[in-house]
């Protein structure tokens, strides 16, 4: 039995075939980037082999699907297909669980997008074209929030009136699929501790508290825009802020959301570029990138702080997600002055990004631990459809 795992970005496509049958074996993975733009190209991996790269024709999203449909067919896995999983970004107030996908789910679906504008459209439009292409392929939502829904009120709801809160206008969190890997992972591996964060560390990055493998606070709110500073996004921001910015500055509330979302955080910040490796590159000579860093590394270790403290202590911290991979020197100014709360990182583990990278005998087991959302995607599938 075949799974198909599909990620949906505003301007890219992820997706991965796992054969459940034979220990999750991942038979090709590939990405489509540059939908919508002037210079689409897909990239494809296949099982032992390196990664091959391609121009695309068109770059619509509906194009860039029946691309992806035409190589599976072309390779003859279609045909073994037994369901397809999406990671969509928001799941609300009802959605706390994967589930299957029906005309009637895709409606309640729709009624969401005013809480991730950015992301939903899309996400809902590569579920129904999907289904177009593979009609007789049931489909799974799996949803990013889910994870956190187990947060105790005090964590999902801000200081508004509790109406509001009733209504939906809470804390929600996201990275929970890949927050969910983390944790089976470490379950699986029988080191997954009572008291765990996971930073998943990349363009979009968060914190999560997790005690007993379960979700109890996060980072981000009731978008992906909330908690620290990352890519392009502001993280949280005084409530004044917001309003200074409509009031003086004269900006629409479309101005407002493009700005905190599109020109904000590493960017606005280094003014230059939003990629974590060009401002490690470039801090040497230039204090505006050495300043994005520098806020960058200081918002993670104010919430791992908040966060240790929330779970009265830590037994594991977990790296994931591009920069939280690959990147030791933000690793390294993380962990830095956190000694007191046993974190202390082994220096030589640390530079070469193995799986554990804290001292010998430290208190808290500082991991390095690839993100998967795929493989969580294709999981929840397969149990769903089950």
């Amino acid at each position: 039995m075949s799974i198909l795992a599909l990620n949906s970005g505003s301007s890219s496509l992820k997706f991965a075939l796992y054969d459940m049958q034979h220990a999750e074996t991942r038979l090709l993975a590939g990405s489509l980037e540059g939908i919508g733009g002037d210079d689409p190209t897909a990239s494809v991996r296949r099982e032992n082999e390196s990664a091959t790269k391609e121009q695309l024709a068109s770059a619509t999203p509906a194009s860039a699907l029946e691309w992806m449909v035409a190589l599976l067919e072309r390779e003859g896995h279609v045909a073994r297909i037994r369901g397809a999983g999406h990671r969509l970004v928001h799941g609300g107030l009802r959605f706390e669980e994967p589930v299957r996908v029906t005309p009637a789910i895709v409606g309640s679906l729709r009624t969401l997008v005013p809480l991730a504008p950015l992301h939903l459209p899309r996400e809902l439009d590569v579920l129904e074209a999907l289904s177009a292409l593979l009609p007789t392929v049931p489909q799974v939502a799996c949803f990013d929030t889910a994870f956190h829904r187990s947060m105790p009120l005090v964590a999902q709801w801000f200081g508004l009136p509790r109406a509001l809160a009733e209504r939906g206008v809470q804390r929600y969190g996201f990275h929970g699929l890949s927050c969910e890997y983390v944790v089976e992972h470490l379950r699986r591996e029988g080191r997954l501790g009572r008291r765990a964060v996971i930073a998943h560390l990349g363009s979009g990055a968060s914190l999560t508290a997790v005690r007993d493998g379960v979700s109890i606070d996060t980072s981000m709110g009731l978008t992906p825009n909330g908690g620290f500073l990352m890519s392009t996004r502001s993280g949280d921001l005084d409530p004044g802020v917001l309003l200074y910015l409509m009031r003086v500055e004269g900006l629409s509330v479309n101005q407002v959301a493009e700005l905190v979302s599109t020109r904000s955080g590493l960017l606005g910040i280094s003014d230059s570029t939003g990629d974590m490796r060009e401002l490690l590159d470039r801090e040497s000579t230039d204090p505006r990138a050495a300043d994005a860093v520098n806020m960058f590394c200081y918002g993670v270790r104010r919430f791992l702080g908040a966060y240790a403290a929330v779970l009265g202590g830590l037994d594991t911290l977990v790296f994931t997600g591009g920069i939280g991979e690959h990147a030791p020197v933000v690793r390294e100014r993380i962990c830095q002055g956190l000694e007191g709360l046993g974190i202390v990182l082994d220096p030589d583990r640390n530079q070469a990004s193995t799986t554990l990278v804290s001292q010998e005998g430290a208190p808290v087991a500082i991991r390095v631990i690839g993100a998967n959302e795929e493989l969580m995607i294709v999981r929840h599938a397969a149990r769903l459809l089950a």
